[in-house]
């Protein structure tokens, strides 16, 4: 899946994390409008899910994402960012002080499909999205790679994530999967 340019990519990794630092009242850095590329690849008409990870030293340090593909590419990486930053759940928020060691990590993702059998995912390519009622969860390609999962554990670690029992993916759950365009600051 390749929805964007180097210089988009960058584009939104700078408009992340100024949206970040003006948050958090940190330094601000110059206004990412300015960058080549962005606006004529990456309007208003360029719609996607996001999620926006924050991780200090190759760890987590924060992660929420957006996964309807209703808002503009550019606003969803805004406030996923300053969210990552300010309201996962899982951590306090970000402090100035440690601000200049996060890194970030942007997920653009592409349409859902519905997965028929678990040979049609591919581990490292494609995400899962699990729903149950009214229970859903969502897992990044690259969770399943991280964590050294097969198919079945990472459908199985989806529902989990979903507050489902691991097998709920084979009894009556439906199961998405999805590709995301996965970029960050670090390599």
């Amino acid at each position: 899946m390749a929805l964007l340019d180097t210089a988009s990519r960058e584009s939104l990794l700078a408009r992340a994390r100024a949206a970040i630092s003006r948050a958090i009242g940190a330094e601000l850095i110059a206004h990412p409008q300015s960058l080549p590329g962005l606006e004529p690849l990456i309007g208003e008409d360029v719609r996607a899910g996001v999620f926006v990870t924050l991780r200090i030293d190759g760890a987590l340090r924060g992660c929420i994402g957006y996964p309807e593909a209703q808002l503009p590419l550019i606003d969803v990486v805004e406030r996923c960012a300053v969210s990552a930053a300010i309201s996962d759940p899982r951590f306090p928020p970000v402090t100035i002080a440690e601000w200049k060691t996060v890194d970030l990590e942007i997920s653009v993702l592409g349409p859902m499909e519905v997965v028929g059998n678990i040979s049609e995912i591919e581990v490292g390519r494609h995400g899962l999205v699990v729903e149950f009622g009214r229970r859903r969860g969502l897992l990044l390609p690259q969770v399943a790679t991280e964590w050294q999962w097969d198919a079945r554990e990472f459908a199985s670690q989806t529902c989990v994530k979903a507050g489902l029992p691991r097998d709920a993916w084979e009894k009556g759950a439906t199961l998405f999967r999805f590709e995301a365009e996965v970029f960050g600051e670090s390599p």
